[in-house]
């Protein structure tokens, strides 16, 4: 196993129990009974990487094919359940986690891209639809509008993590190198979006010089 294919493995399975956490956390916070809030962090936790692996045909998809990514999600999903109390002593739990795993499985879909022989601009792409592809559908069963179709910086950010992946490997840098990068960046930009209110332009849908309710 070469050293990429490797590393895809290991921030696959980081980034399954980070967004677990963040799915458990909003089904805590929505005061769903433990059988949802498993069921949040398994499917927050699988389905970017699903979609990912059903678009460069690798079928089955990692997520389903390996049991680990069950146990993690069931584990992340225990602890936040058992922990809840503590757990929210921190500040933005839900945003922190998926920021984290946003960061995490922008590159390793994007890296995965690659290692399939799919072109870097497609594989930016597809690694942007890995790393918000498990929040979308999060958001979805909370009957929450995507963040992703908000003004907030969130694909934005994984796609500028997943470009550092391809502008690095077309370059010749360590995989390593590039991931470490990639992550960073993708996790500062949405974090400084979300607690510096960082946008991007929403068309107004009043017609000129019309006032305000």
């Amino acid at each position: 196993m070469n050293s990429a294919i490797l590393l895809v493995k290991i921030l696959d399975l980081i980034g399954t129990f980070v967004f677990a956490i963040s799915g458990a956390a909003l089904g805590v916070e929505r005061d769903m009974d433990l059988f949802g809030v498993l069921v949040l962090a398994f499917v927050t936790a699988v389905a970017g990487g699903i979609a990912r692996d059903e678009l460069i045909g690798a079928i089955p998809p990692e997520s389903i094919a390996n049991w680990h990514n069950l146990a993690l999600a069931v584990v992340a999903g225990l602890l936040v359940f058992r922990f809840s109390k503590s757990f929210y002593r921190l500040q933005h739990p839900v945003q922190f986690f998926d920021a984290a795993g946003l960061g995490v499985f922008a590159v390793a879909g994007t890296q995965k891209a690659l290692d399939y022989g799919i072109n870097w601009p497609m594989a930016a792409v597809l690694g942007m639809i890995s790393g918000i592809g498990g929040g979308m559908v999060r958001d979805m069963l909370t009957a929450q509008v995507p963040t992703v179709l908000r003004a907030d910086v969130y694909a934005v950010a994984a796609l500028a993590g997943a470009l550092v992946v391809v502008v690095g490997s077309s370059v010749g840098l360590q995989p390593i190198l590039c991931a470490l990068v990639g992550i960073s960046l993708c996790v500062f930009l949405r974090l400084m979006a979300l607690y510096r209110g960082w946008k991007l332009p929403v068309a107004s849908s009043r017609p000129p010089g019309s006032k305000q309710d």
